[in-house]
C-alpha cells in the first residue's frame, strides 16, 4: 500500500496520548491538523525533528494548525520521551494493534515495525492538503512545514 495522496479523505483513528487520553481525528473536524509520523522515540534524528517542531510550535498555532506526533512506541515510553525532551505537542501511541494507523496511511514499514517519516496536513473538513513521505533516514526540515502551513508565520 502506498501513502495516501493529497486530496484523499484522511482516515479516522483513535489513539491515546501520553496521559492515556483518547484522541480521535474526526473529533478535531473544524480545525487543521498536522499528523507527524515519527519512526521511533529516543533516536537522534527523531528527537531532533520533534524538538525542532516543538521549538517552532507558535508558527503552527498562528496558522491554526494542531500538531499530533504519532509513533509505534508504547505510551509510557512516549511520556518519558516527551518529558525528557520538553516536547510541547501531543504524542499519540500507534503501538497496539501495532502500526495500525501508520498502515492505514500507507507509511508502515512492516519488516521494521515502525513508520516512515511522513507528515500529512489535514484541513478542517478532514481532507489531506499537503504531505511529505521520506525514508526513515531522511529528516523533514522545518522549511517543508512552513511552506505547508502557509509561510514562516503561518500566513
Amino acid at each position: 500500500m502506498s501513502a495516501l495522496e493529497v486530496g484523499a479523505l484522511a482516515p479516522d483513528f483513535e489513539l491515546s496520548d501520553t496521559h492515556g487520553t483518547p484522541v480521535r481525528l474526526s473529533a478535531l473536524r473544524g480545525e487543521k491538523v498536522m499528523l507527524v509520523f515519527v519512526p521511533a522515540a529516543f533516536t537522534g534524528r527523531c528527537t531532533g525533528e520533534v524538538c525542532e517542531l516543538s521549538e517552532n510550535l507558535a508558527e503552527f498555532d498562528d496558522a491554526g494548525v494542531r500538531v499530533l506526533g504519532i509513533t509505534c512506541d508504547p505510551t509510557p515510553a512516549q511520556r518519558v520521551w516527551q518529558e525528557t525532551e520538553g516536547i510541547t505537542f501531543d504524542l499519540l501511541s500507534d503501538f497496539w494493534p501495532h502500526g495500525e494507523v501508520a498502515r492505514t496511511y500507507g507509511v508502515f514499514v512492516e519488516d521494521r515495525g515502525l513508520s516512515l517519516r511522513a507528515s500529512f496536513l489535514v484541513d478542517a473538513e478532514g481532507v489531506i492538503r499537503e504531505r511529505i513521505v521520506n525514508p526513515t533516514t531522511e529528516v523533514r526540515g522545518i522549511a517543508w512545514y512552513r511552506a505547508a502551513i502557509g509561510g514562516p508565520v503561518g500566513r
